[in-house]
């Protein structure tokens, strides 16, 4: 049963409903602290997508900056050439060219030169106009930088305001489960579990048959990717991380293929489509599991019906039933 001190606490936040009260059964307590570990998962998946966003923007904005220092260096060395042909010119066009050549001791020679001259001005003004090109791209290449600037901002407030909304569901969470008894705690880590085991797979029941025909691993990246995430069994769930001391439920299934030289996408609901999707029945060690309509929680599949996932916070890596949550969706990498 959930204590009074749980339901003050609870009621401190705001967000805990109504039902988590001195009356409470200890499913509505599991329930509301699922919730909450569940909201949270979803506005990791935000956090994570939105901080994708503002990674490549932050790159894009970089390669701007590069692209127009690299232009305006370019139009300065134009600009340079053309005032050198300018001063040339002027410095020896101050006298009629017509004048010039009745005056020129060698006719044949002079017409040379203003044959050179004509070839040096028509090349002068193909420079000019690719000058003024130049001009023109740098200008269209600043303004996109500015707009691609102006989104980073946007993006890195949105990054904020997803790591607040996390910080508080699982703040709410903590508040709940530090006010339960011992015992309470221990029921609901119990239930928690689904019948997994933290040490290794928990062998199927008669009345609750295995929903996988094991075979061997999709290949020997996958089996890489098991035996990585088997090492990570034991180690806390602690939020955004990647490992290797820690790692959220997705960073898992990062670090896990990284050691398979395997790179896989940030956040759980792309790695669900980060390759070819099979039936249950068909789940190989090394697959890919998420779960939910939005694919908020992933895991890699282990064999034997199991799963090895960073469930939550407070938790640490462990195995647990493949079909511990809803709407399971395998896929191979």
């Amino acid at each position: 049963m959930l204590t009074a001190a749980a339901a003050t606490a609870a009621a401190s936040f705001g967000a805990v409903p109504a039902s988590a009260d001195p009356g409470a059964t200890p499913e509505a307590t599991r329930a509301t602290v699922d919730r909450l570990f569940e909201e949270a998962e979803r506005a990791t998946e935000a956090y994570h997508r939105a901080d994708e966003k503002a990674d490549a923007l932050r790159a894009a904005v970089t390669r701007a900056q590069d692209g127009l220092a690299r232009g305006q260096e370019r139009i300065n060395r134009m600009r340079g050439v053309l005032g050198s042909v300018a001063g040339a010119q002027y410095r020896s066009g101050g006298i009629d060219p017509a004048l010039a050549l009745l005056l020129s001791a060698d006719p044949d020679s002079y017409l040379d030169r203003a044959s050179a001259l004509d070839r040096v001005t028509a090349r002068q003004g193909v420079a000019l106009g690719e000058l003024r090109r130049e001009q023109r791209r740098l200008h269209q290449v600043r303004a996109e930088a500015g707009k691609t600037l102006a989104e980073l901002e946007r993006s890195r407030a949105e990054v904020a305001r997803h790591k607040r909304t996390v910080e508080g569901k699982l703040a709410q969470a903590r508040r709940v489960l530090a006010a339960l008894t011992a015992e309470e705690r221990a029921d609901f880590e119990r239930a928690s579990r689904t019948g997994g085991r933290a040490d290794g797979p928990a062998a199927a029941t008669a009345s609750e048959p295995s929903p996988v025909a094991d075979g061997a691993p999709g290949s020997s990246r996958a089996a890489a990717a098991v035996l990585a995430a088997r090492s990570a069994v034991g180690k806390p769930y602690v939020w955004g991380a990647t490992g290797p001391s820690a790692f959220d439920c997705s960073g898992l299934m990062v670090w896990s293929y990284r050691q398979a030289g395997i790179s896989l996408p940030r956040t759980s609901a792309a790695q669900r489509y980060a390759g070819r999707q099979v039936p249950l029945s068909q789940a190989r060690p090394g697959d890919l599991v998420t779960y939910r309509g939005d694919a908020s929680h992933v895991g890699i599949y282990a064999g034997d019906g199991q799963v090895i996932h960073a469930p939550y916070p407070g938790a640490r890596v462990r195995y647990d039933p493949v079909n511990m949550m809803s709407h399971v969706t395998v896929t191979r990498v």
